[in-house]
This record gives C-alpha cells, structure tokens and sequence, in this order.
C-alpha cells in the first residue's frame, strides 16, 4: 500500500494516475496549499522539500515526479507503466518526463510562483508576461518532435503519458489554446477517454 500525498491541480496528479492506471493499492493524502499545509511542520517531516507529490513507500518517502514514476514502473514490471526492460527505451521515457519536470514544469512556475527567483515585482511581473510564450515554445517541441502517437512512446501508453496529461492540464489556464496543438489536443482527449482517468478525476474533485 502507498499513501500519495497530493494537491489538486498541481504535477501529483501524474503519480495519481500513474497508480490508478496501474491498478496498484494505494491512498490520497491530500495536502491543502490554500491552508499553506505544505509548509506545517507535520509535512515537511514528509518532504522538507514543502512540495508535492511525495509517495509514501515500505521504504521510505520519494520525491519528485519522474522518480515516483520510475520507482512505480521498475517495483511493479507487469504494469508497464515504462519500458523498464529496455535501458535505451527506459532512458527516452526518461528524458520526456525530465523535461517535463525541468522545463516546462519551471516555464509554468513562472506565473504563479515568481518570487522563487525573484523580489524585484517587475522582474516578477516580467516572467508573468512571459509564461504564454514559453509554454507554446515548450509544446510545440512536443507537438512536432517527442509525441510519437498515439501515445508518447509510439503504440502504448506509459507513465510519460499521465504525466504530459497532468502539464497539458495547464495550458488554457497559461494563456496557451490547446487547439493550436493538434497532436497534443488529440492525445488530451484520447486521455480523457480512459476510465482511470475519470476516476482520478473524481478522486481529486472529492479531496
């Protein structure tokens, strides 16, 4: 059993998916950022980091997105939530969820948490203009040379997945139409269309 400590909206939802897709037992912790519960101290004993996600294990505490999904996928092989067996293959999937998490995730930052690199309010100001920008330069590179298709990997679907699901999530809400992305916009909703998806959905709508 895994306890995924998680907040709506933000990049959990991609280890949330990646555990229902899975079909692996697990529970939600929610950890509420408009009570700024991330920062108590009862959470940072979990993740001195004040972030999420942050998977509870028999192990121990894992974080960051593309461990959490690379953990799920080498613990439990017959998932194929990534293609484990193949180091070549398990190093492209790799790569797609490292950028996600270290280029567009931070791109996205920009709007909302400006003050991570930043006092100055019209520096601040200035990455909040630029978010539109840098989001569309982020998926366009995805459109037109990472998302093989159907899915990210070619034929089947993968973790890479649940994770470029949960970041395309933000796009309307950056100043990015999704529909200016057509193999994106396609991939969102054949995502959506899955029944782990709407079940993860639900699960986070009730938290």
């Amino acid at each position: 059993m895994y306890t995924l400590f998680t907040s709506p909206g933000s990049c959990s939802f991609a280890s949330h998916l990646a555990l229902e897709e899975a079909g692996l037992p697990f529970t939600l912790s929610r950890v509420n950022f408009g009570r700024n519960a991330q920062r108590s101290p009862e959470y940072l004993k979990v993740n001195p980091k004040g972030r999420v996600p942050a998977l509870a294990t028999p192990r121990g505490i894992l974080t960051e997105t593309p461990a959490i999904l690379a953990f799920l996928a080498q613990s439990h092989p017959e998932t194929k939530l990534l293609p484990v067996a193949d180091p070549f293959e398990f190093a492209q999937a790799q790569s797609f969820n490292l950028y996600l998490c270290a280029t567009v995730h931070v791109a996205h930052a920009h709007k909302g948490r400006g003050t991570r690199w930043a006092d100055d309010p019209a520096a601040i100001a200035e990455m909040q203009r630029k978010v539109p920008e840098t989001m569309a330069a982020c998926f366009r590179l995805i459109e037109e040379g990472m998302l093989r298709g159907p899915w990210v990997l070619g034929e089947t679907f993968s973790a890479c997945d649940a994770y470029l699901f949960t970041l395309a999530r933000w796009l309307e809400g950056d100043g990015v139409k999704l529909s200016s992305l057509p193999l994106v916009a396609a991939h969102f909703a054949r995502m959506m269309a899955r029944p782990a998806v709407q079940k993860a959905l639900a699960a986070e709508a009730a938290l």
